[in-house]
């Protein structure tokens, strides 16, 4: 019954993303048919008028440009807090229809291993117990998908899901101010961060400035301000750089 860590694989986003929400933006303030749009397109670089576009607060244009990611070894704590964006899709990994019973795999808090081995092992222990318990309710259940929509609520929060999600660039900009930020939950954090890194490196003009709040402009979490935010500027301007993990 192993414990299982983070993953996230880009599936697929929409092909030249900011030359996309660039043409939507000139849609808006020009009389081009399509045909001169797509050779306006060809013709210009995006960045520089998507960041003009985007300093304006004109960020509806981003709708236009979506990603589309698979993510495992996340906790379906996790993914309580992830439904919360309703602007998004999801299709998660049903309790119903797996069998999770040989397969159970879940998360490990860092707050836990950092107590020791010993705590690991009891943590883990607890772990196998309720995998005892998901297995006897199958069991005196019958058996089958109908049994295990029953017998999954003896399973815990800590139980690993899969799931693939998709969010246009203006959602994805919301979701990694609230969710990079220091004071979101560790686990949703870094899911966040390293969508954030894959985002960076497919568009870099459209994600330069996304993270946290502090890293646009002063913390806006006030006096529970972590207090760092010359560190996570820096860290966040450099994220797109870092090695694939």
């Amino acid at each position: 019954m192993p414990q299982t860590r983070l993953k996230v694989r880009l599936v697929t986003h929409t092909p030249d993303v900011e030359k996309t929400c660039a043409m939507a933006a000139r849609t808006c303030y020009s009389d081009m048919d399509a045909d001169a749009l797509t050779q306006w397109a060809a013709e210009h670089e995006p960045g520089a008028f998507l960041r003009r576009i985007m300093a304006s607060g004109h960020l509806s244009v981003l709708e236009h440009a979506s990603f589309t990611f698979f993510v495992e070894g996340v906790s379906r704590s996790l993914l309580a807090q992830l439904t919360r964006h309703r602007i998004a899709s999801f299709s998660v990994q049903s309790q119903r229809y797996v069998d999770l019973g040989e397969k159970f795999a879940y998360i490990v808090p860092p707050a836990v291993e950092a107590l020791g081995e010993e705590a690991v092992r009891e943590y883990e222990s607890e772990m196998e117990t309720c995998r005892k318990w998901y297995l006897a309710w199958q069991e005196r259940l019958g058996g089958g998908a109908r049994a295990n929509e029953d017998a999954r609520f003896v399973l815990p929060n800590a139980c690993e899901t899969k799931l693939t999600m998709t969010m246009n660039c203006r959602e994805l900009l919301h979701f990694f101010s609230l969710r990079t930020c220091e004071r979101a939950q560790w686990e949703i954090r870094a899911l966040a961060i390293e969508m954030l890194r894959i985002c960076k490196q497919v568009s870099p003009v459209i994600f330069e400035n996304a993270g946290p709040g502090c890293v646009r402009a002063a913390c806006p979490e006030g006096a529970k301000s972590c207090g760092r935010a010359a560190e996570k500027r820096t860290f966040f301007k450099a994220l797109a750089s870092k090695e694939e993990p």
